[in-house]
This record gives C-alpha cells, structure tokens and sequence, in this order.
C-alpha cells in the first residue's frame, strides 16, 4: 500500500490556482475507516467552490485552502476500533452530506458537506466515520459510481423525496428535465425506470437524440423553440409536467411555473442561467403558485436513508449512470475546464486509482 496521499488544495482562486499536494496516511481511529478512492465524479459546485463563488448558503463559510469534489467511490483498505458496518475491501460511497441521515437538511448537518466546509475527496486516501459512507451497488464500476451521490440522490429528491420512505412514484407522471447534465441525465434514468414519462430540454438536436435514446419521451430545443413552455403543453395534452427538475434559475423559472400541471411540483435546483437577485425578476409567480397549487422547493441533496433506497432502486433495476468523459488524475486542471466548457452529456469522471 501507499505511503503517501496525493491530493488537490484549492485556494478559491479557480482552476489554474489548483495545486496538488502531498501528505502522509494517517490511521483511522476509532469508528473510522481508511479509503483508497478509486473515482472521483465532478458537480457545479465543485467549480463554484474553486471559483470561490459557492456562497449561497448562510452556514457555509470558506477558509483560506478546501480539498475540493464530494463525490467518490473506493475500497476500504484498513479499519479503526469499533468499526462495525465495513471491512477491509469492502466497496463504498461517499455521502454528501454525512450529518445528514434522514428527514429534512439542516444549516448544522450543513456544515459537515464534503469538499466545503469539510476536505473533499478529490485525493488518493481518505478517512471517513463508519457511517458517512454507504454500500457501492454490485454491478456499478467504480466510475459509474462515483457519479452517485449529488447527481442521482439529487433527482431521487426531486422525484420521491416528499413521498414516505419506500414509496416511489413515477407511474403515470410526466417528469420534465432542463438541459442535460448530471443531475437531469440521472433524472432521466431513474424516472424511466419508474413508469414516468419524460420530456427534457437542450440546445443541442444531437443531445436530444442522445436523450431519447436513453428513453426521453420527448425533446425540444430551447432555442429553435423559445416557447418550449408551450411545447410541453402540448405533448402533455394540456395537464403541463406534474415535477419539474428546474436547474436553469433566472431564465427558466417563470416557464416552468407555466408549463407545471395542477398540484404540480417544482424543485429548484440550479441555476446555469443565472442566479435570481430579486422577487421582480419573475414577475406574477406568486399568482402562477396560488392559481394552480403548485409546490416550490428547494433541493441541496438527500439524506443518507434516500440515498441508500435510491442505490437499491438503481441495482433492481440495473442502472447504468452516463459518463460523459473520463480523465486522469493529473489530468483535474483539464477535467474542470472540460466541465467549465459546458458540453458536456451526463457526468465527467476522474480515475484517480485503477
């Protein structure tokens, strides 16, 4: 085994201002596991952490240096006193959130987010506690995998977490998706697998054929179609989407609270258009909730139990998550300007240990 961590800091300062670093392996202590991380899968907000932008949330305040990214799978590779739930070899996930084990976020449980305010995993060697990690599903390799804990518990939320544990929709529902990252291209998957139809937006033909390859019912083109409110009317023969994956923000909300059915749900997300400064810059959402009782709400992740019945769901079904692109570990700097680039199809992965 190595004797050694590699690992990136950033200083806020963007991506040419990553530097990568090297430090001794500690041992894990009692309730805690050591973890050669084997994949690591990029979010927005790890760039937004990097940019020294992901400022959002009042719990959250940035250091001086963060070891960024949340999202890996490994393998553990020793363990401290007391450990009880893993063993050496066994396969694992990290969560997103570890104080979060089920209901509803809180700014405390907040404050443990891998990757701010906690070190990222975006290193060789980790420790994590026992039970900040989860069971990696059996036909998933490690780069699917890594894909796992923002992503698909992000659209898991959307698309079951106001119903009771255990209890998943989708039948009968249709689910709308904007634009075709991460988040939106897991959605896609786990929202097929469940009965659900769905119709996603992109700038791209090409993506949109990608999409219905993976089972998109329907399709439109933001910018051929600007109206593309109206286009899901239409598919929809005037019931409008009953949840909407909304991750555009200033130049989306108004049209999803126009296109959402009755008793709809809206789940905020992202905002790859831009961030909404003030209640004027979306004029008569108030009225557009009250008359069709709509539900707005907003998304960070999902507790550990969602994520645990959504990697269950994913295995039933076999599941298999879209990477994008893969890149080496040398290679972070490339990665970040790839994801910064935006043309990307579902998730970009770094290898970080065959």
């Amino acid at each position: 085994m190595a004797t050694s961590i590699q690992q990136y800091v950033s200083h806020f300062d963007g991506i040419e201002g990553l530097k990568k670093v090297e430090t001794s392996i500690p041992s894990p202590g009692p309730y805690e596991v050591l973890v050669q991380i084997r994949a690591v899968s990029l979010n927005y907000r790890d760039m937004e952490v990097i940019n020294g932008e992901y400022n959002h949330h009042k719990a959250v305040n940035q250091g001086s240096e963060i070891i960024p990214c949340s999202d890996m799978s490994g393998v553990v590779t020793s363990v401290g006193g007391n450990v009880s739930k893993w063993k050496v070899g066994d396969r694992v996930l990290s969560t997103f959130v570890p104080d979060h084990k089920t209901g509803q976020l809180t700014q405390e449980a907040l404050r443990s987010g891998l990757g701010l305010l906690e070190p990222g995993v975006l290193a060789t060697y980790r420790i994590f506690k026992e039970d900040a990690l989860i069971k990696t599903p059996d036909r998933m390799s490690h780069e699917e995998a890594s894909t796992l804990p923002i992503a698909s518990v992000t659209a898991w939320m959307a698309l079951n977490g106001l119903r009771p544990l255990g209890q998943n929709g989708g039948k009968g529902e249709y689910i709308l998706l904007q634009g075709t990252g991460g988040v939106s291209i897991s959605g896609l998957l786990l929202a097929k697998a469940s009965g659900a139809k769905v119709i996603i937006t992109s700038s791209s033909n090409e993506k949109l054929a990608r999409a219905k390859e993976l089972g998109a019912d329907f399709g439109v083109n933001y910018k051929e179609r600007p109206d593309w409110e109206n286009y899901v009317m239409e598919v929809t023969y005037g019931h409008g989407a009953d949840i909407i994956l909304e991750t555009g923000g200033s130049e989306t909300l108004s049209k999803s609270f126009a296109c959402a059915a009755y008793g709809g749900l809206i789940y905020c997300i992202g905002y790859t258009s831009g961030k909404i400064q003030a209640a004027g810059d979306q004029p008569n959402v108030n009225v557009m909730a009250i008359s069709r009782c709509l539900t707005l709400k907003g998304v960070v992740n999902g507790p550990t139990d969602r994520f645990e019945e959504m990697a269950r769901f994913a295995e039933k079904h076999q599941i298999r998550p879209v990477i994008c692109k893969m890149f080496k570990f040398e290679e972070v700097k490339e990665a970040f300007r790839y994801m910064r680039a935006g043309s990307h199809f579902g998730k970009i992965v770094i290898q970080v240990a065959q």
